[in-house]
């Protein structure tokens, strides 16, 4: 009779690192996981029906007897990338999760060609009935603000090895002529809240399609709010964005290009205001060649000091100074404008966040709209944990990497007590009762409801 002994795993032994002590290893048939505080995360998507809106508005439909369904799998990758995933292989790691499934309440987690292939079968359309509900979804639990809500846009760049659709040569300040994909992003600044965003051809200008972009984003936000104010960079100075702007009455403050009649201009200035040792302020209007009107440039001068980098450029004709020159609609004095244009330095970091934290950039494919598709669902991650952070009543923003430090990881082991499933959170990770209030406020959380109001007029 053979043994059996060669499957049963052999314990082995190693020595601590840093003392003599012998630790013996061993194998564990209980269901383990790392990630035992995404149970207070999962609470939240129940609390605001977030299965029940992924089910209602998931354009894609299996025939096949033996699918995993299309809601399941888009669940599966975004808590793939909660967790830290940054490719679609990464994936993989979650199916030997078996406590995780259960959190999930799935009987088979997808692997990374499963999430590829429903990702695939989107197109421009589908993407389009997808997320437009689903950021009409979410949107309606954005609490209101009596000042109204400040909309910034940047674009960024992402950096592709391969011959994927769209993945062309363009701006790339870190590897020059890197085929990338150049994303274009509307970010309301005080909710932390991604209000639309566009993958876009690798050589695009950065202010190429904002018109129909911003079309989009206003016709998602509808009049739920006033938006007071929109914040961009010198990469939107164009007259078409400007006359966009004015003529639906919203109020901007646009980084100006400093060429060289805005640099005249700007060197002409006689009138500053001494805001203190090294700053100053002054204004003057101009209309450009091509502009139809003349425009308020307001413009910050700094003092050139030793050890110290200035933010502005320098003029040749006005040696020891640096200046900053901004287009504006608004009337509010010099230094207000270059205040709270200085706000706007936040939208640097949600950038840092969707490419570093939640890896935006790392989710590629060969079709345009596949790549897309999972870009956007990244997105939708973002404004959940943006949600679930005002839900669980935490007073100050956290980056979503820190939110997996420090909520969403704790090893935990599940079991059953009866015929019920008890998820066992390590103490030793701070357990439960770390995560007592956070569970807490996310029952007892009113949601805020916005009335639904006529969309913005796209013309």
């Amino acid at each position: 009779m053979e043994s059996n002994a060669t499957d049963k795993p052999v314990p082995r032994e190693i020595t601590a690192l840093l003392s003599d002590e012998r630790l013996i290893l061993r194998e564990t048939q209980r269901a383990v996981t790392p990630f035992g505080g995404v149970a207070v995360f999962i609470s939240f998507l129940g609390k605001i029906g977030f299965a029940e809106a992924l089910r209602q508005h998931m354009p894609i439909r299996w025939k096949s007897p033996n699918y995993i369904d299309p809601s399941c799998t888009f669940t599966a990758f975004l808590m793939s990338v909660l967790v830290g995933a940054r490719r679609f292989a990464h994936a993989s790691l979650l199916r030997g999760d078996r406590a995780l499934h259960a959190l999930l309440g799935m009987d088979r987690f997808p692997t990374d060609d499963t999430i590829r292939n429903l990702f695939r079968a989107f197109g421009m359309g589908e993407v389009q009935r997808f997320y437009e509900p689903m950021a009409e979804w979410l949107m309606q639990r954005l609490p209101p603000r009596e000042g109204g809500y400040t909309l910034d846009l940047d674009s960024t760049v992402f950096e592709r090895y391969g011959k994927q659709e769209g993945s062309l040569k363009g701006h790339n300040p870190r590897k020059h002529g890197r085929p990338s994909h150049h994303p274009l992003l509307a970010v309301l600044s005080e909710a932390h809240f991604l209000l639309h965003g566009w993958l876009r051809s690798g050589n695009c200008g950065t202010s190429r399609g904002v018109e129909e972009f911003l079309k989009e984003a206003l016709a998602l936000w509808g009049q739920r709010a006033k938006i007071r104010l929109l914040r961009a960079d010198s990469g939107f100075f164009d007259d078409k964005l400007l006359s966009f702007l004015e003529q639906r009455l919203l109020p901007y403050i646009v980084v100006a290009k400093l060429t060289p009649w805005v640099k005249r201009a700007a060197q002409r200035v006689e009138q500053w205001t001494s805001l203190d040792d090294d700053y100053a302020v002054g204004e003057f209007r101009l209309k450009l060649l091509g502009w139809s009107v003349e425009r308020r440039f307001v413009v910050i001068r700094e003092q050139v000091r030793e050890g110290r980098d200035s933010v502005g450029r320098k003029l040749i004709d006005v040696p020891g100074y640096t200046f900053r020159v901004f287009v504006t609609s608004c009337s509010d004095p010099p230094q207000e404008i270059w205040r709270d244009y200085n706000r706007r330095a936040d939208m640097e970091n949600r950038i840092a966040e969707l490419k570093h934290d939640l890896g935006a950039d790392g989710f590629c494919m060969k079709q345009f709209f596949a790549t897309e598709a999972a870009f956007r669902a990244v997105l939708l991650l973002f404004n959940l944990l943006a949600e679930f952070q005002r839900a669980a009543g935490m007073l100050t923003y956290r980056e979503p990497a820190t939110i997996r430090t420090q909520v969403l990881t704790c090893g935990a082991i599940l079991g059953r007590a009866g015929r019920r499933l008890v998820l066992h959170l390590s103490e030793s990770w701070g357990g439960l009762k770390t995560r007592v209030p956070l569970l807490d406020s996310i029952l007892t959380w009113q949601i805020p409801t916005s009335p639904k109001l006529e969309p913005f007029v796209t013309t």
